[in-house]
């Protein structure tokens, strides 16, 4: 649930702090006073699109922090994607500077627009006011069905198969118009394998091959190093090591006359000591350190090798293994693709695979089509459309990724008329009841704690608005319900009443949200009911609506 909201410097908006409670919420306000700022607002928490163009005009940027209460669910994603809080609280913060730049941070760490949407999912549910216009189409249709029957990951296996299935058509398809081009493929192939295979280099040969050879090349080199170091420490005619030696004992004498040489005398001891294990691992090396011609012979024939491979495939020495592992396996799928019988067996399995999982969809979509056309048919009723029916039609098409059928919405405006696609027989008003009836009907289905509806009820007006704050109201028991509206009479339902307004200030346009009491609200109602001239009648008729 929606707690709290902070905005600061966004649009028209200067400094706003709202505080929400549970049940059936309303923004009044009027026109063009930026009742859907705060709706905006909360999208732009939620991982929403932002541009500069929603800061305030001369602030530096726009900030929004939103507070809610947190569910199982929600708290399951903070803990898998670590941003999980002991006191079990939520906060959501998004900024936009004025150059378009965004930041955002989920209960203060750093988070990505992605995991805000991810997460705003799980919270909030917006209805947008042009939201009866996605209805006309199709694909929103589908997913609006899918959604209410909790059928998302089904229809995404359906796909997933689908693709499947696809790919191992057109792969035969492909074979047998190109037959020939693709036996020269794996010619090609199969030889370019055959080079490598008898090269049979490995991870990490390379870098080790050239650290033998480069060793091997300067032996001589190494060797003369080591045996004039170890004879300038310890075997020449003035060794460093007994130098060294020397003065620590001349020093260790003076010790019984100042102490602070100790330190001095301390340091040469351990460097002495270095020294003497220096010279061990000195001869230690020349020991085990030879010149080997035989090998060097043998470590520059196989880099040699090495090397004229790699310019034949045209790639660095270190990366032939992979090279070889990625022909290896276009020439296995190659060969699979190239038994015609195989691959048209693939082909069948790949299909039934796929249709096993899309019957399985469409017997429950066909489900959940025959209770929402029930449910939306009751809602229709009350919504002053008496007599009027709604139906999900799903028919049948061609195996598709989203399924075996089209949905389409039917509707009858009224008892006796034959139902046809919602684009064509709904009227504006007709369409926004509708819409509106399956908003209500949807939400109900899901388990999001908000629901926000941004003027879902315009083109209502009459008894109807009524019975659609009734709806809104009844919708609350369950879970929050936030609602931007012009109707009074969906007003007057409400358990919170927030008004929207906007003042002047030094030339500037500043938008204002202030929560009404009920004698506030008595005006508002008022105002919405009669327009910019209140009389004792109008009061008295808000009131009746309170009142009921």
């Amino acid at each position: 649930m929606l707690r709290t909201l902070a905005i600061r410097d966004f649009v028209i908006v200067d400094v706003l702090e709202l505080e929400f409670s549970s049940g059936f919420s309303v923004l009044t306000g009027e026109t063009g006073a930026g009742k859907s700022i705060l709706i905006d607002a909360l999208t732009l928490a939620l991982g929403g699109r932002g541009d500069a163009s929603m800061v305030r005009e001369s602030a530096a940027k726009a900030d929004i922090s939103a507070e809610f209460s947190v569910s199982d669910n929600v708290q399951q994603w903070l803990l898998e994607n670590e941003f999980s809080d002991p006191e079990q609280q939520l906060i959501l913060r998004r900024t936009i500077d004025n150059a378009g730049r965004s930041k955002a941070w989920i209960n203060g760490i750093t988070a990505t627009a992605t995991q805000l949407r991810e997460l705003g999912d799980l919270l909030v549910d917006i209805h947008g006011q042009h939201a009866h216009q996605s209805l006309l189409k199709a694909e929103a249709q589908r997913t609006l069905l899918d959604m209410q029957g909790g059928l998302q990951e089904n229809a995404a296996e359906v796909a997933t198969r689908y693709k499947a299935w696809r790919n191992l058509s057109r792969q035969r398809e492909e074979f047998e118009t190109n037959a020939k081009n693709v036996l020269q493929e794996r010619e090609r192939l199969e030889w370019q394998v055959g080079e490598l295979d008898k090269l049979q280099i490995k991870a990490g040969e390379w870098e080790n091959i050239s650290q033998e050879h480069s060793r091997l090349a300067h032996a001589a080199s190494l060797l003369d190093g080591a045996q004039e170091a170890a004879a300038l420490i310890s075997d020449s005619e003035h060794p460093v090591l007994s130098q060294l030696t020397a003065v620590q004992q001349k020093l260790l004498k003076l010790l019984d006359y100042d102490a602070a040489l100790k330190p001095v005398t301390e340091a040469l001891e351990s460097a002495c000591i270095n020294l003497q294990e220096t010279t061990y691992a000195l001869n230690d090396y020349l020991n085990r350190t030879e010149l080997d011609p035989a090998r060097l012979r043998e470590v520059e024939q196989r880099v040699e090798t090495i090397h004229t491979t790699a310019r034949r495939f045209h790639v660095a020495p270190e990366y032939l293994h992979q090279e070889f592992a990625t022909l290896s396996e276009q020439l296995k799928q190659l060969s699979d693709a190239s038994d015609m019988d195989a691959l048209r067996l693939q082909e069948e399995k790949a299909y039934q695979h796929y249709l096993q999982a899309a019957q399985q969809l469409s017997k429950a979509r066909e489900k959940t089509a025959k209770t929402l056309s029930v449910a939306v048919t009751a809602a229709m009723q009350e919504l002053s459309m008496a007599g009027g029916s709604f139906a999900v039609s799903l028919n049948a098409c061609e195996p598709a990724a989203y399924g075996l059928e089209q949905i389409e919405f039917l509707v009858a405006g009224h008892a006796g008329v034959q139902a046809r696609p919602l684009a064509k027989v709904a009227s504006g008003g007709e369409l926004a009841r509708i819409s509106l009836a399956i908003s209500v009907i949807t939400s109900g289905a899901t388990a999001t704690p908000t629901l926000i509806f941004d003027e879902v009820d315009s083109g209502i007006g009459g008894g109807v608005a009524e019975v659609v704050g009734r709806l809104l109201k009844r919708l609350g028991q369950d879970r929050q319900v936030l609602c931007v509206t012009h109707l009074p009479q969906v007003a007057s339902q409400a358990n919170q009443h927030f008004q929207v307004s906007k003042t002047n200030h030094n030339g500037k346009t500043i938008s204002h949200i202030d929560m009404l009491d009920n004698k506030q609200r008595v005006e508002e109602i008022a105002r919405m009911l009669g327009g910019i001239e209140i009389t004792a009648t109008t009061r008295k008729h808000a009131r009746e609506l309170l009142a009921s």
